[in-house]
């Protein structure tokens, strides 16, 4: 009997550690991704940035270029593996200056420049120095990594994250100078930005846009499900310098029974719609894979299903659970207005009559609310960003008067009723009803 409960707890023991090395492995994996050798499906972008940059790195030739595409496309990953290949040719290794700047943390053109100067390590080279303009700043630290004339000068790569943020700056001062260095023969300078907006172009001056070569890289999502599918099956196996071979086998298989469970496909499914972005689904995987433990040793459907509630909670429906049963009357009056007019804007005028309307009734619960209280419910959900203005100049039109767009959807306002906190009976059913 002895013998056999040391063999169980030796076992257990075993088990313990193998579901702690899974859990280390996946989580790192899940968390720091590593580049891929190629980046798969976007071999021509590849090959034309890489060419478009050796010639900044090799030639001295300045240029300046925009990766446009959804998050979650690879344009970070793209232009990482650009780099690496950049930096792996010696001459370019030793010699070029990437410059990495982010619209979300550097706000204005002063903190960018501190930042391009502490990433040139010219900060004992500038010291004290006053200048009189930015472009006379920026000229003064690309004269500093000079080593003789011109031919010797180091290039610098210039990567601009976030790059539409930087269009949103005062007289748009770092673009244009920037640019204008990579149009001109003062140092050999590659602009490289990155954004996920369209309509970049739109957002700069004149001047700027003058100064832009015009060449943009396009990467959209091409992933198909069984591409996506197969993603999710290679994340979660195990690899094959596992130290326990049987442990090895039982979790892979495991993991294949699991893609093919149908629950599993639809939960993924689902997730592949709304969003192709990896990051998501490495945070839907990190879920999974915390309710694992030696007592359940594997991933199952119910785990990923209970993820997915967790990742795709609708942010606006939780923030109809905490409004007030004023409030939620007048989105449900905006909900009654949106199925009559079929989703024509609407005024706080049509909201109240349609208001009041319920308050006629005879079996209703709800105070009857002045129409400045009222008018203030109206506001706060404007101040949410569950209605929004659809008027451009709103100085000569009466706050009752401009017009609204709902921005829930059906399907979203039913949902937080049925989940809203003691919801008046009444209420539910002049929601349910067919126009109010």
């Amino acid at each position: 009997m002895d013998n056999i409960i040391r063999k169980y707890l030796i076992m257990t023991l075993f088990k313990y550690g193998y579901i702690f090395q899974v859990q280390m492995i996946l989580r790192e994996r899940f968390c720091h991704q590593r580049l891929p050798e190629k980046p798969v499906g976007m071999e021509s972008q590849h090959k034309h940035l890489l060419e478009l940059l050796r010639r900044t790195a090799v030639h001295g030739e300045s240029n300046s270029v925009l990766i446009v595409g959804p998050r979650g496309s690879g344009k970070t990953m793209l232009l990482n593996c650009v780099l690496r290949e950049l930096l792996e040719v010696k001459d370019v290794n030793k010699n070029v200056l990437p410059v990495h700047l982010n619209g979300l943390l550097q706000t204005d053109d002063r903190i960018a420049l501190k930042e391009i100067t502490r990433q040139l390590n010219l900060e004992n080279v500038v010291g004290d120095k006053v200048f009189g303009s930015f472009a006379e700043n920026l000229a003064f630290l690309l004269e500093a990594l000079k080593k003789g004339d011109r031919s010797s000068s180091r290039p610098v790569l210039f990567i601009l994250d976030e790059f539409d943020l930087f269009a949103h700056h005062k007289n748009q001062t770092l673009l244009y100078n920037l640019l204008d260095v990579s149009q001109s023969a003062q140092a050999p300078v590659a602009v490289i930005g990155l954004t996920c907006r369209l309509d970049v172009l739109e957002l700069l001056e004149k001047r700027v846009k003058s100064r832009f070569s015009h060449r943009q890289i396009h990467l959209l999502s091409s992933l198909s499900f069984i591409q996506y599918l197969d993603n999710v099956r290679s994340q979660l196996s195990l690899p094959q310098d596992f130290p326990d071979t049987k442990f090895y086998d039982e979790w892979n298989d495991s993991i294949k029974t699991l893609c093919e469970d149908q629950l599993v496909v639809d939960v993924l499914q689902s997730h592949y719609n709304s969003s192709k972005d990896f990051r998501s689904l490495h945070l839907l995987l990190m879920l999974a894979l915390s309710r694992v433990s030696a007592s359940k040793p594997a991933i199952k459907p119910t785990d990923l299903l209970e993820a997915s509630r967790v990742c795709m909670v609708d942010s606006k429906a939780n923030i109809l659970h905490g409004l007030s049963i004023l409030e939620l009357c007048l989105i449900i009056a905006m909900k009654h207005l949106n199925d009559i007019y079929e989703g024509e804007p609407f005024n706080f005028q049509m909201v109240h009559n349609e208001f009041k309307k319920f308050l006629q009734r005879k079996s209703h619960s709800i105070h009857n609310f002045d129409k400045p209280v009222v008018i203030k419910a109206f506001e706060h959900l404007q101040q949410l960003e569950l209605i929004k203005s659809m008027d451009s100049s709103t100085a000569k039109i009466q706050k009752e008067y401009q017009l609204m767009k709902l921005l829930l959807d059906h399907s979203q306002i039913m949902e937080a009723l049925q989940k809203y906190p003691q919801c008046p009976t009444d209420v539910k059913q002049w929601a349910m009803s067919a126009f109010g």
